[in-house]
């Protein structure tokens, strides 16, 4: 029997996660992330829907791999 597409629910994957999501990919503490959040020179990838904040999953990859790249450099 196959499967009825109308009682299985389809997954989206989120395009930007809250704080507690984000923090564990990225795997600091949310005080850490909410310290680069507010850190106008850290670049964190943010932004608002009234008080929440959101971290955009694309954009939090690219900053990583970025910030990777320059202290690849550095060494």
């Amino acid at each position: 029997m196959s499967p009825n597409p109308r009682n299985e629910e389809t997954r989206v994957a989120p395009l930007a996660v809250g704080r507690r999501e984000a923090a564990k990919a990225l795997g600091i503490s949310e005080r850490t992330l909410w310290s680069l959040t507010t850190d106008a020179t850290s670049g964190i990838p943010h932004f608002r829907i009234g008080k929440r904040v959101l971290y955009p999953i694309d954009e939090l990859r690219a900053w990583t791999s970025a910030r990777a790249q320059r202290r690849g450099e550095r060494t």
